[in-house]
């Protein structure tokens, strides 16, 4: 069996503001996808390389489709999560849990982004 998770979409209110906060944080370009036709839907999608390791996704803004107090958390790898960590605040987010191990498996942080949904962040050191 492979990787099970394909891709992801996080839900925002507003698409400028968390388009700010993960490119900021991440230290990525986030791209515009072409919507549905007939949809009032507006995504931006992560980079994304499909010959290497990894998920990519976006972020959409949907009408009726409200962000934040979901149950679903995406992790997104780093070389070292203390790295993002750092950017989190100063980019409007809050840190939920710090820098912890998880033993064998490395380390996480968990936040909470610009539009209230809760994310990881892992890497190894």
């Amino acid at each position: 069996m492979t990787n099970p998770v394909c891709w992801f979409e996080i839900y925002v209110n507003d698409m400028e503001r968390a388009k700010q906060f993960y490119q900021t944080i991440l230290n990525v370009q986030l791209n515009p996808l072409n919507a549905p036709s007939n949809s009032t839907m507006q995504m931006w999608a992560f980079p994304s390389d499909m010959n290497q390791y990894g998920t990519t996704g976006a972020l959409v803004q949907m009408e009726g489709i409200v962000a934040g107090g979901n149950s679903t958390i995406i992790y997104f790898t780093s070389q070292d999560c203390a790295i993002e960590a750092s950017r989190i605040e100063n980019a409007g987010g809050i840190i939920h849990q710090a820098r912890m191990s998880i033993g064998e498996y490395g380390f996480i942080v968990l936040a909470i982004d610009t539009e209230g949904n809760i994310f990881g962040i892992h890497s190894m050191q």
